[in-house]
Parts: structure tokens; C-alpha cells; sequence
């Protein structure tokens, strides 16, 4: 006679290959996240920003609207290259108001936008990027660094070309035999064959080979001297005003920074206009192995009189065989020459990086660029208007974070301990990372900001909400808490991933096709949905998974959010006896 066969509730275990740590050990995923989180709160107070940046419209300040016109109607002149380079030239020249957090961002086509923080003079700041850039060349008179010694003598070239370091300068840059210079130690060769016919004089320019003091053609104003020997370009106010109202055809004074010391220069006359340089661009010299360079082609004007400016600056000592190329009274580069430069082509080598070929080739092209830019609209963003603005925004998630809270704690009684901490634990993240990326990135928190933050209170609860119902259908099917646990994560794992995953592909779609401030939102809001990932994949799982094995929560207690009885959980499944198989006899 045959054993009945008994049936029993089958209980899925984890497959092989599935992490058994993560059910065995949710204690380390709960590890890690509370040591990252010690790490970066650590990082926050080392860095010094305890608070996240503030935009404009939430600390106050300045936003200018700036619209590019062509010159002469060449509509083709307003183009990406010509709208980033001006957004650069902008940068710099609010970064030398002192201004460290200004914003600097294109709109559209046509449009820049320039936000000004408070504590900036709103009229200096209109003035400084709303007037088209001027590029000149002016020969080098006095240099020195600020608060320190008197330059170097002038460096001297050997027959093979090569040349020490300039005035300014502590590299060493290889030059072709048909001309030499040097961008504080950087070499500028004639790309071209040289011309033995020299130019003429352009109109304006002077002779640079006298000193400070001479007369004629440099400056003999008592004035302008004192303003030499009293300029601090340490100072980054005295910067943006160094050099200001002198015209072309006028000596004066200006600034410039290499390997991280600023020098003052005291320059002549305008030899060569920026407009006359035809074009400028950063290449990767391959055959000599120089590395970067930047090329400049001039016009057939400036082509004359840039040949005139380096003949006579080859005839003086250093620093009086230099030029300085000045944009908005900044000596971006001061190259010396050895030799007259003709052809109309000249190049600038030596030891670039590829950022600062780059950005040189910008500045030079800028000086031609066929734009100038005509103001809009100018809005002045009140801190107190910023600061109620940001109050009602932080009531209104208040409103609805208490919502959510109350929600959680009437329908999931217990469970709520599990979603608060962890939205708390997200708070925190968001806070902390938050605070960091001001001075990181450049990221500021403003009021859209603030929205996509309240919007993913919504997102992370959801998360919760998601898994938590899993595991209760389960409970309903008769199934106890620690085994509903493990069954319902896979199923509430995919819902979860789907879930964010179109969040944040929203989220990025529309950080790429807008500008401004609607950016704000969406970085936010796809900051929140990557945390929200990370906060229920290392602590919401592993913490449920720990309180599972809680009396509390394992015996289905009615103040639990688990009770199978509140829940309408089948009963559980008993052994059964199938029927006995008929015996057969025989008759003897």
C-alpha cells in the first residue's frame, strides 16, 4: 500500500546567481549609504558651503537681456562659435567686476543673458557687457609684477632660432628662423616667407622704443606715469578699471596675468586694430612638434602695419621689444619679436594647452567679430521679493510633505516609520549634494530649482508606495512577512526602475532643449529621481528587510500596516491527504 503524498505551500527561494547578501546582510547596504552620507556632509563643512548657492532670484541682483546685431546686415556673423566666444569675452568682463557668481548664458540664437548677483553697481555692470569688445596691439613700454621686482632683462636669441624666456615668463619656446616672439615666453613666428620691403607707418602708432618718460610719440604726461607706478592689478577692482576711456591713438595703462602673478604694463599707442585681424584659430602644430598654436591671418591694412609695429620692436631690449594684446584694458598676451613680421600671416607657439590656444584664437577672432549687442530689457531682482517668493515655495512643500506624512501614517500605520526615514535620508542627500555642486559646478538653487525638489517628495514616495503594496499582496496570499519581503522586491524593482527611468529621461530632454531658469527644474527634479534609485535600492529595501524580522512587524500587529486580517489574507495553505489508492486483492 502506497504513502500518501503531502502537499505543501511552496515558498520561492532566492534563484541561483541572485545576491543572498543583500537578504542575508541588508546591514552593509545600510552601512554603505550612512558612510557616504558621513563623507560628503564631512566634505560640505572641509569645502566651507554649508548652504546651497542662491540664483538671482532668490538672493537678488541683475538680469540684463542682451539681443546681437550684425554689422552691415551679415546676418551669418550670428552663429553658435560668435554667440559662445561673446558669452566668454562677457564672462570675463563681469568676473573682473569681482563678481564670482555671475551667470553668463545664451537664449536662443541671438540672445545672452547676463545675471548679476547683489553687491554689484548695476549701471558698471550695464556698461561692461553691453559695449562691443575692442582688440589692440600696443607696443610694450614698462612692464613689472605687481608688489614685486622690476622684469627681466630681454631675452637674446641664438642663430638657431631658439629663445629665453621673455620679461614675464619662465618657458622656453622654439621659433622658426623667419621670425621670433614670444607670449610671456611663448614664440610668434611669420608663418610666411618673409618680406624684405618694409611697410609703411600706420597712422597713429609711435615709436616704441622710448622710454616712459620720453616725448613724442609714448606719453610725457606726468599723470599717466603716476597712474603706472601706482596700479595694483592684485586687486581684481583696479583690473576692470585699469586702462579705462584711453583711446587708440593714446598711451595708458593695463593688466595682465601669467602662471598665476598679475604684472602691470604701461603701453603705447594703438598699433594695429583688433578689426584688423582677419581670422585666428588654435591648431596642432604635428610636424615640429611644437603642440598647440594659434595662427592669425590679417587684413591687407593690418598686414602693413602689424610688419611696421614688429620692425621697430625688434630694434629695442626687452621690455620694449614686446606688444600687448589688449582686450577691454586686459594685456591677454605680450609677445616680443626679433625680427620684422610680414606676409599678413604671423603664429603664436610654445607651450599651450589646447583650453589656452583656444581661448587666445577666441579673444583674437572676437576683435573682428561683426556683432555688437543692443540691451532688451533690464530686471532688478529684489532679495526681499527673492526671499518671499523662496518662503511660499518652501510653505507650499511643507503643505505637501505634511500630506504625505499623513497620508503614510493612517494607511500604513507602522510602514511610515520606513518611508519617513527614508525621505529624510533623501533630504538629506539632495541638501548635502546640493551645497556641494555650488562651488563645483557653478550650480545655483533658484526658485524652478526649488519646485523640481517639491516635485521629487512625489516621485520618492511613490517608490514606496510601490513596494510596499507588494509586499502586502503578498501578505494577502497567505504568505508570512519575511518571505512576502524577498518575493515582492523583484516585481516592485522593475516598477520602480520604469518609473524613474522615465523621470529622469523627461527630466533630461528638458534640461537639453531649454535655457534659463527652467534648467533649474530640470536638473533638480533628475538629481531627485537618481537619488530616489539609490535611497530605495541601499536603505528602504534593507531596512524593511531588518524590521521584517521584528516581532513587531512579523506577527502582523494591527498598529503594523501588515495586519493579514485588516488585509484580507487567504488562509494558509495545510497539508492535505490525497485519496488512498484502491487496494487490489487476489483470491488464493
Amino acid at each position: 500500500m502506497r504513502r500518501p503524498e503531502r502537499e505543501y505551500e511552496k515558498v520561492a527561494a532566492p534563484k541561483k546567481g541572485r545576491s543572498a547578501s543583500a537578504q542575508s546582510k541588508p546591514g552593509r547596504s545600510l552601512a554603505l549609504i550612512l558612510i557616504a552620507i558621513v563623507a560628503l556632509t564631512g566634505g560640505m563643512f572641509v569645502s566651507g558651503h554649508t548652504t546651497p548657492r542662491l540664483g538671482i532670484d532668490l538672493a537678488g541682483g541683475t538680469s540684463i537681456t542682451l539681443r546681437a546685431v550684425p554689422e552691415d546686415g551679415n546676418e551669418s556673423a550670428i552663429n553658435k562659435k560668435n554667440m559662445d566666444t561673446a558669452v566668454d569675452i562677457m564672462n570675463r568682463r563681469v568676473n573682473g567686476l569681482g563678481v564670482s557668481e555671475a551667470e553668463v548664458q545664451t537664449q536662443g540664437d541671438r540672445n545672452i543673458i547676463v545675471n548679476i548677483p547683489k553687491g554689484t553697481n548695476s549701471e558698471e555692470a550695464r556698461q561692461q557687457v553691453g559695449t562691443t569688445a575692442k582688440l589692440y596691439f600696443r607696443p610694450v613700454l614698462a612692464t613689472e609684477a605687481t608688489g614685486g621686482p622690476a622684469t627681466s632683462p630681454s631675452p637674446s636669441a641664438s642663430p638657431s632660432g631658439s629663445a629665453s624666456p621673455s620679461a614675464s615668463g619662465s618657458e622656453k619656446a622654439s621659433a622658426t628662423p623667419s621670425a621670433s616672439a614670444t607670449t610671456q615666453g611663448r614664440a610668434v613666428t611669420d608663418a610666411l616667407k618673409a618680406d624684405p620691403t618694409p611697410s609703411a607707418t600706420p597712422s597713429g602708432s609711435a615709436s616704441p622704443s622710448a622710454s616712459p618718460s620720453a616725448s613724442g610719440g609714448t606719453t610725457d604726461d606726468s599723470k599717466l606715469q603716476a597712474q603706472y607706478a601706482a596700479l595694483d592689478c592684485s586687486k581684481a577692482a583696479t583690473r576692470a578699471t585699469a586702462g579705462d576711456g584711453a583711446k587708440p591713438e593714446e598711451s595708458t595703462v593695463g593688466c595682465g596675468e601669467n602662471q598665476g602673478v598679475w604684472y602691470k604694463y604701461l603701453l603705447g599707442p594703438a598699433g594695429v586694430d583688433g578689426t584688423e585681424v582677419d581670422k585666428a584659430q588654435a591648431v596642432y602644430d604635428t610636424q615640429s612638434g611644437a603642440g598647440w598654436k594659434v595662427q592669425m591671418d590679417f587684413t591687407s591694412a593690418g598686414a602693413k602695419k602689424f610688419a611696421d609695429i614688429t620692425g621697430k620692436l625688434a630694434q629695442n631690449q626687452s621690455p620694449q621689444n614686446q606688444f600687448g594684446i589688449v582686450l577691454d584694458g586686459e594685456v591677454v598676451s605680450s609677445p616680443y619679436v626679433s625680427q620684422s613680421i610680414t606676409g599678413g600671416n604671423a603664429e603664436i607657439s610654445g607651450t599651450f594647452t589646447q583650453q589656452e590656444a583656444e581661448s587666445l584664437g577666441n579673444i583674437l577672432s572676437y576683435g573682428a567679430l561683426p556683432l555688437t549687442f543692443k540691451e532688451d530689457s533690464v530686471t532688478t531682482v529684489t532679495a526681499a521679493l527673492g526671499g518671499e517668493q523662496l518662503q511660499a515655495g518652501l510653505i507650499a512643500g511643507a503643505i505637501g510633505l505634511a500630506l504625505v506624512v499623513l497620508y503614510l501614517l493612517v494607511y500604513y500605520r507602522g510602514l511610515s516609520f520606513i518611508a519617513i526615514l527614508s525621505l529624510l535620508v533623501s533630504a538629506a542627500l539632495t541638501y548635502v549634494i546640493m551645497s556641494l555642486l555650488g562651488p563645483a559646478i557653478g550650480f545655483a538653487l533658484n526658485l524652478p530649482a526649488v519646485c523640481g525638489a517639491i516635485v521629487a517628495i512625489g516621485i520618492t514616495a511613490d517608490s514606496f508606495i510601490v513596494y510596499f503594496e507588494r509586499v502586502r499582496d503578498e501578505i494577502r496570499e497567505g504568505r508570512s512577512l519575511r518571505p512576502a519581503v524577498e518575493r515582492a522586491w523583484p516585481r516592485a524593482r522593475r516598477t520602480i526602475l520604469v518609473s524613474d527611468f522615465v523621470s529622469f529621461l523627461a527630466a533630461a530632454v528638458l534640461f537639453i532643449v531649454t535655457v534659463g531658469k527652467v534648467q533649474g527644474f530640470a536638473f533638480t527634479l533628475g538629481l531627485t529621481t537618481l537619488l530616489d534609485v539609490v535611497v530605495v535600492f541601499l536603505f528602504t529595501k534593507p531596512l524593511l528587510t531588518l524590521m521584517a524580522r521584528r516581532k513587531f512587524f512579523a506577527s502582523g500587529h494591527p498598529w503594523s500596516g501588515l495586519d493579514p486580517k485588516r488585509l484580507g489574507a487567504r488562509p494558509p495553505l495545510r497539508r492535505t491527504r490525497r485519496p488512498a489508492a484502491p487496494v487490489e486483492t487476489k483470491e488464493a
